[in-house]
Order: C-alpha cells, then sequence, then structure tokens
C-alpha cells in the first residue's frame, strides 16, 4: 500500500516537472523573439508588440509568414524554423503576456 502512494506522488511530480518543461521551452523558444519585438513581447518604439496579442492571430500571422503567404524580409526564414505546434505553444505564451 506505501509503495502504491509512493508511486503516485513520482507519477504526480513527473506531470508536474513535464509540464513546467512545455511552460520553459515556449518562454526559450519566444525569447528568440526579443532581438526586435522586447523582452517577452514588449516591443520597443518601431516594432510590433506580441504581449496580450490573440494566440490565434499570431498563430495565424506566423504560419502565413511561414507559407510565404504573407511578405517579409526576416519572419519567414523565422517561422520556417519551428513546427506548426511550436508557433502555437509560442504564440500562447506571448497571449499570456501582460500588455
Amino acid at each position: 500500500m506505501a509503495s502504491a502512494k509512493y508511486l503516485l506522488g513520482l507519477l504526480a511530480l513527473c506531470a508536474g516537472t513535464a509540464h513546467a518543461g512545455e511552460n520553459l521551452n515556449s518562454r526559450n523558444w519566444a525569447a528568440s523573439c526579443s532581438a526586435c519585438h522586447g523582452t517577452n513581447g514588449h516591443a520597443v518604439t518601431g516594432m510590433a508588440a506580441l504581449a496580450g496579442v490573440d494566440k490565434a492571430y499570431l498563430v495565424n500571422t506566423m504560419l502565413e509568414f511561414k507559407s510565404g503567404k504573407r511578405p517579409a524580409t526576416l519572419m519567414h526564414q523565422i517561422a520556417k524554423g519551428y513546427s506548426d505546434e511550436q508557433i502555437g505553444q509560442i504564440a500562447e505564451f506571448f497571449a499570456k503576456q501582460k500588455k
């Protein structure tokens, strides 16, 4: 009985760690955007702010860059470096940031 409780506790700990890892990946992927879009999406003057922007809008925009539908000088190259799932996670990270 005690080993079952131990196992359940260990599984719960691992599940929490996996979730935290996903959040860290999202944050780390989003950090690559900071050179142009500012830390956590809080852009400097003249650049698009990403903090607090709707997730669906960000995903759609990135997929348009990725496919070449939306013209860009740099974003199309950056977007191609991420899977659609990663783009979704990055967009979710920015959507959760306060404006």
